[in-house]
């Protein structure tokens, strides 16, 4: 957990010194929909997982006009389906909200130091006379 943690509260620090203002302006809203879309499809698959192991178990899978129940290979493998998709359903896509609002928090957080010390690469560019 040190990682992502890390990734989203280096990355506003790092964009925002080197860069600028404007870039946390361009990655907060790709942060937002990246996440979303992102938690949405998390949940999304880790509760059709789940929904897949409680309809074979029901008694309502047929192959070959072969009802597949309890102890079938297709129940064994959705039980694996079932244990990918429970962490997904229940921490992972909720987890990607929270994820999301630290990084806007923590951006909105360092605007006024990003406003004074940021933009060192404008800054070495138009030093260097460079065009950017």
């Amino acid at each position: 957990m040190v990682a992502p943690g890390a990734l989203v509260l280096l990355t506003p620090l790092v964009f925002g010194y080197f860069v600028g203002p404007l870039a946390i302006a361009g990655i907060i809203p790709g942060a937002i929909i990246s996440g979303c879309a992102m938690a949405t499809s998390s949940a999304n698959a880790g509760g059709a997982w789940d929904n897949a192991k409680k309809y074979i178990e029901a008694g309502k899978l047929r192959v070959n006009n072969e009802i597949r129940a309890k102890g079938s290979y297709e129940h064994k493998a959705a039980i694996i389906g079932d244990t990918v998709g429970d962490p997904l359903k229940d921490t992972s896509g909720p987890a990607l909200n929270i994820l999301v609002k630290l990084m806007a928090i923590f951006s909105l957080v360092f605007v006024p130091f990003f406003n004074r010390y940021g933009g060192y690469v404008q800054w070495w560019a138009r030093k260097n006379e460079w065009t950017v």
